[in-house]
Formats: C-alpha cells, structure tokens, sequence
C-alpha cells in the first residue's frame, strides 16, 4: 500500500499495518523539526498547548517522546476541548514563554484571541502551531470569535508554522527529467482552472516510486529466480511480496518534492518553516530529514524584540547597593562633622586653664568630643555594602559599626550626664559642707555606662551574632528593555533574635535618655552660667530622640531601598551628632570671645519669695565647684562670724550700760506694766530671719532671769546690803529691765514694723504706734546675721 496523502501518525504503526507506505511526511514528522528549530534558538523550556483530538494528541506524544531524551523541559502541557483560554492562562502563570500548539483553524482563532487577553504575545512570547492551514484561514473563523480582526493579527504576529514541503525548492533534475520548478509550471499549465492540491507533487512522485519498486523487484527476480516472474504475485504469496517489501525499503530518488527516502515505511522528506509577517506567511527555512539539517533562509525570521525571545523568564539578580556619588556626598559631610569635632577639640584642650572651659569639665567635653567623633565614623562602615567589599569582609563590617555607633553614643552622652550630675550632686547638697567631685569619680561613672554596653554587646556576639543575609524581592522589568526580569536583592544585618535584642538596647539608651533629662531638670535653676548646661542638655536631648524615632521609622519603612535608608541613617547621625557637639561648645566659645567673666558669677545673690519656699531646706546662698566659688563661700561665712561675735559685743556694752544705770531710779518711772507684753511680743516672733538666734537666746536668757514682778513690790530696805547682792535682788534687776527693753524694743521693732527708731522718748505709750504717727525719715536700725 502506498499513500501520497494520509498523514495520520496512526498508520506508522507496522504492527497494525506492516505493508503500508506513503511518498507524504505524517504528521509526526514535523517534530524532528521542531527539535531542530529549538535546538538553534537554545530553547530548552516549552509547553504544550493542544486540543483534545485523536489527532493532535498523538503528535503531541510523540513529541514529548522526542524532546525528552534532548534535554529540553516541556514546562507544562495543556489541552482543551472547545474553550482554551483557561489553559493559556495556565501556561502564562507557569512561564511558559515559547508554545507548542496542537489544534485546527477554528481553535486557533480562540487560541489567538486569548493569547491577545492574557498579553501572551509579542517580543517575549514564540508561537509554534501547525502550518498546513488553508490561506488566509483567519479569516474564515474571525466571526465566531469575540476578538476584533486587529487584536487578533497583533497576536498572531511573528507565529511560526510547521508543515511539509510541497514542491522541492532545489533547481536539481528530478527522476523524471524536469526540475521542480519545471514540473510545477507544466502541472499548472494542465490543471487549468481547476483547485490545485498540495499533495499533486507526492502523487507525481508516488507513481516513479512504484515504478522504481517493480522495476527492483524485477531485477531481483531475474538475478535470483529465473522460473518465477513477477507477473505471478497474488496477495497470498508472501515470498514476492517480501521482495516487493524490501525494493520499496531501498528505493530512493530525487523528486519533485525532494529526496524520496523511505524508513520503516515513513517518507524522510523535507519540512518547511513558515511565519506569519504583516499578514502572510513567508517560508523563512527547511529541514531536510534525510541530513537532519535545517536552514533558515538568510535569517529571513523576524523577531518582534532585539533578539529572539527567552524560554522562560530570565531572572537576573542584582544587588542593590549604595549609589557612589551619594556615599561620596555623605562621607564628605561626614569628614566636615570630625574636622569640626576636631577643632572643638583643638578649643576645648587649648583653653583648658580658662575659668570657663575648667568650670565646664574639660576631660568630659573631650569625652563628648570623642563619642560624636565615634558616631561620625560609623556612617562610612554603614555606606559599605557588597559592591565595595566581600560578603565576609560585609559581615564583619555588621559587627563593627554596631559597636562603633553604640560605644560612641554612650561615650558622648554618657559624659554630659556625668558633668550634670556633679553639678545637681553640689547644688542640692542640703548639709551645705564643701563637697569635692573630681574628674576621676566621673570617668568611673562613663565607665560603668560603657561597662554595660560591652556586656549587652558581648552577649549578643557570643548568643546570637549578626550574619550577612540577603533578601530577595518581587522582580521588575528590565530599565535596558531586554527581555529579562530584575530581581533585586539586597543584604541586611540580621540575626535570629533581632528584635529582642535590638529592644534591650533601646531599652538602655532610653533610660539614659531619660536619666540626662533629670539631672537637666533638676540642675535649670543654677545661676552660673558656666555650670548650667541644662537648657543645652534638653535640646540635645530632644532634638536627639525624635530624629532617632523618626529616623528608625523612615529605615524601616525604606529597608528595600539602600539609597534612602543609608541617606537617612547617615544624616540622623551627622544632624545628632554635630547639633549635640555645637549644643555644648558654640555657647562656650561664643562667651570666651565676648565676655568670660560673666560666665562664672553668680547671676544672682537675693531669691524671690517664692525662690525661698521652694529652696527653704536647702542652702540657697552661694556654693562652689571650684576654688574660686568655695573661696566666696568661706569669706561669706567669716563675716557671718564677725556679725555675730559684733552682736555679743554690743550686747556686753549694753549689760554695762544698764548696771551704770542701776542706780537712776527716775529712770524706773517710765516703765510700764505692758513694757513685759511688748517683750512677750518680740519673742514670740518666729523665723524673723536666719542670722537672729544669738539674740533671741540673749532675750530668752534675761526674761528667764528676771521674771516679771509686781509694780512697787521693791523693798528698801535691800539696798544697804551688798552691792553684788543688791545687783541681783529683784529691784535692780526690775530697774535695768525698765531700761533694757524699750532699748530692745526700739532697737529690733522697726525691722519688723514696730516701734520707729528715731523715737527720742521711751515713754512714749506703746499705743502710739509709728504707723499713726508722721514721722520724719531717719536711718532704721536692724542687727541681725547675714
């Protein structure tokens, strides 16, 4: 049996049919093809879209077959039966970027028209489909569809289809004499009018086959068997049919459809490549079976992009990393914050030995110099990613700056704190006993702060250490336009308990924060400038803490872009630093340069009112934390001294007065009854003022003395006695009472309000008050301690 049109792969099976041949390639033919088209391109992932038909299935098997053992993946294989755009969104969601389709030219414009929805088509997307279509065969199914004629063409643009070669486009003679070329025009010529069909040419070649078959047999017979001849075969004598069997294995020529070849009964011809360009299909190459060759015809094929598409999605990672100019202009603002630090340095250590900058702590400015130093070489650790140093080198580098911007915001903080808390240890000595704080105690006290920054450190090394990982993101299209997607990566410093951790030290620095605002709050009351750092402290403070808080929120909303998270890191660190280091130096040099001295007095020696209820417990006079102020203090409480011991002086010259006057007894006759009341008066007066206690024990101590007696209750008769006796007796004691206490009264009265000083008369009635009287301005006397 010979067929020049059945290309069903069906009857390739030489069980079922073991005597069947055909001049036409089956449609399984087709595949080898492919094979070879994928292998030029370097496609090594498909899949396969083919509808549920005997037909098309089988081709598809048998090309699962061929391109399993050619490593080349089939991706997914879909099939459908009426409606395919389920399955070609299917392909789409696997990547599946180069199509191998299986089905007839109705299913192939709903094939199209989904591929149009679902944006399978284009410069990323190869159609391979069957190209035994009639011409123009769209356009007899565009109607059924529900796509518009141009969406469809836009989608069919580019396809690739695959089909047998009709006619031989080799100029060679055939077997008959004629090339191709002319037996298509002779064909042409005596087919007229009529339809012309595509397999004519393996008719034509069918016929010289069987000629050739009989013409071998023939001369097989005549060689071998003289007695038998072929015109004596019938279907039952399967010796001549054998012979006639292995002369049609052996036959080949060169016909109008090229080199006639048979294997296993299947013709090895010759398969044509086809794509569909601006609406028609142009033959761009041919694979010759027998070579196993393909040629593609002058690289006639089009691809809609630069190149021809990939098999899948190619994923390009690419690091994200820190854009050089912008580190550039970072690190250069970085190395303007350590010149300045260094220059407040230079200042701080120059004019050590000036009252201002020793009153300020000189060691513990050099420490907050040091920190933000510290702080500001961070900031190039943190610009160094994996663009600039290996991945070890990266993990380091995790380490390393975490120490560095930890250790250095404890250093400088940590330093203005220890300086404040010796002022607030000073002014809120409540005992008022000289009290010296020195550097060292300080140190310690920076020290220890360190000492828990190691320990949190060292055990978060030790437990859980920071490791380079490196996270991967959604991927992008390609800036460039090349088919390729981006996936961007980008490495981060993590570990598995990151969180925790990361709590516990802000944790820390957060109570310290809260510890500087205290001792800031507690010291806003000191009066020399050169002390008080509290209002600077709390800017420092303040400023510092929300630029931390809204710093930490930007990076972490920005960690998948390393440009904005280091330009935000690096300027909260270099705002921070140099706004807390100008903070605590400008004001200092800005005092030095105009007016130094009023930096170290005391801008006040009287409290308010209100400034003595507040500080009632406390020493509010004048203290010091250093030689000069101490000196102040000591000379202050000297001449507290000599107003007292002048106090006891007074009062001894006054006793003397008062026993010169003993013996004056018209002096007596002014004394009243209710002198004793004003007395009572006096020294029920409480907390008059601080410096009165001598003379309160003085009043006490004659009122103890000398109780009050009866008016005229002396006896006369006393006074011939002894005069030491006649001092104490109860009349002379009476007497100078009668002359000490208007003295008192007109002496420690008008301090209080009472009694005007320039009363000339003691006798004048109590009742008589100043304050009824006008009374003409005189000096007030008032002696009391400072």
């Amino acid at each position: 049996q010979l067929s020049f049109a059945a290309t069903t792969p069906e009857l390739a099976d030489k069980k079922k049919y073991p005597y069947f041949f055909r001049t036409v390639p089956s449609d399984n033919a087709v595949n080898p093809a492919i094979l070879k088209l994928l292998k030029h391109y370097h496609w090594k992932r498909v899949g396969t879209l083919t509808q549920d038909v005997q037909r098309f299935s089988e081709v598809r098997n048998d090309l699962t077959g061929v391109l399993y053992g050619e490593d080349i993946e089939i991706s997914d294989t879909e099939s459908f039966s009426n409606d395919p755009c389920t399955s070609v969104k299917k392909l789409k969601g696997n990547d599946v970027r180069i199509i191998l389709g299986q089905f007839d030219e109705e299913m192939a414009v709903k094939v199209f028209c989904c591929a149009y929805d679902e944006e399978m088509y284009g410069s990323k997307y190869q159609w391979i489909i069957p190209g035994w279509y009639e011409n123009l065969w769209w356009e007899s199914w565009i109607n059924s569809s529900q796509c518009l004629s141009k969406n469809l063409l836009a989608a069919m643009e580019g396809y690739i289809g695959v089909d047998f070669e009709p006619l031989s486009s080799k100029t060679n003679k055939t077997i008959s004499g004629r090339t191709p070329q002319q037996y298509e025009k002779e064909y042409n010529a005596k087919r007229g009018d009529g339809q012309s069909s595509k397999f004519h040419g393996y008719a034509y070649d069918g016929i010289w086959v069987i000629a050739r078959t009989l013409q071998r047999a023939m001369n097989y017979l005549n060689s071998t068997n003289k007695h038998q001849k072929i015109e004596d075969f019938n279907y039952t004598n399967h010796k001549l049919g054998k012979i006639f069997l292995n002369a049609m294995n052996e036959t080949r020529f060169f016909g109008v459809t090229g080199e006639v070849v048979f294997r296993n009964g299947e013709r090895m011809g010759t398969i044509k490549f086809t794509q569909f360009q601006e609406q028609k299909e142009v033959k761009v190459g041919e694979y010759n079976a027998v070579d196993d060759k393909l040629v593609i015809i002058n690289n006639s094929i089009r691809f809609q992009g630069l190149e021809p598409p990939k098999d899948k999605t190619i994923i390009q990672e690419e690091l994200r990393k820190i854009s050089l100019p912008l580190y550039s202009i970072l690190s250069a603002l970085t190395i303007l914050g350590m010149i300045m630090a260094s220059a407040f340095l230079f200042f701080n250590i120059k004019n050590r030995n000036q009252k201002l900058i020793k009153m300020s702590s000189p060691y513990m400015n050099n420490l907050i110099i040091l920190g933000g130093m510290l702080s500001y070489a961070s900031i190039f650790l943190f610009g160094l990613d994996g663009s600039f140093v290996s991945e070890k080198t990266f993990e380091t580098l995790c380490t390393v700056r975490t120490w560095i911007l930890t250790v250095g915001y404890t250093t400088a903080f940590g330093a203005m704190f220890a300086k404040t808390w010796r002022v607030h240890a000073i002014f809120k000595n409540v005992k008022m006993k000289k009290k010296i704080i020195k550097d060292q105690k300080l140190l310690g006290i920076v020290g220890g702060m360190l000492l828990i920054d190691l320990c949190i450190l060292i055990c978060w090394q030790v437990v859980d250490p920071l490791r380079r990982t490196v996270e991967k993101y959604n991927m992008e299209p390609d800036p460039a336009g090349r088919d390729i997607s981006i996936r961007p990566i980008l490495e981060h410093c993590e570990n598995t308990h990151m969180t925790i951790w990361l709590g516990i030290v802000y944790a820390y620095k957060g109570l310290l924060m809260l510890f500087g605002c205290f001792l800031a709050w507690e010291t806003r009351n000191v009066s020399i400038p050169a002390l008080n750092d509290s209002k600077y402290i709390g800017m420092s403070v303040y400023n510092v803490g929300i630029m931390c808080i809204i710093g930490a929120a930007v990076s972490f909303l920005t960690r998948d872009q390393p440009n904005v998270q280091f330009c935000i890191v690096a300027l909260v660190i270099i705002f921070c630093s140099t706004i807390t280091l100008c903070l605590v130096f400008v004001p200092k040099l800005i005092t030095l340069r105009t007016n130094p001295d009023a930096a170290t007095q005391n801008r006040r020696f009287q409290f308010t009112q209100n400034q003595k209820k507040e500080d009632s417990k406390t020493s509010t006079s004048v203290t010091s934390v250093n030689q000069a102020s101490t000196s102040r203090l000591e000379g202050l409480q000297s001449e507290n001294h000599r107003l007292r011991m002048k106090i006891t002086e007074l009062d001894k010259d006054l006793e003397e007065v008062t026993m010169q006057l003993q013996d004056t007894p018209e002096k007596t006759t002014y004394i009243k009854q209710n002198h004793y009341q004003d007395l009572n008066d006096i020294l029920s007066i409480r907390n008059f003022t601080d410096g009165k206690d001598g003379e309160k024990a003085i009043l006490k101590n004659h009122l103890d003395q000398n109780p009050p007696a009866q008016w005229g209750s002396s006896d006369p008769s006393r006074t011939s006695k002894d005069p030491i006796e006649d001092i104490n007796s109860p009349e002379h004691i009476q007497r100078r009472l009668s002359l000490q206490l208007p003295i008192l009264h007109h002496a420690y009265l008008p301090s209080i309000g009472g009694v005007d000083a320039s009363c000339a008369s003691p006798c004048v009635s109590p009742s008589a008050s100043p304050r009824h009287r006008h009374v003409p301005p005189s000096f007030r006397v008032m002696v009391s301690g400072l």
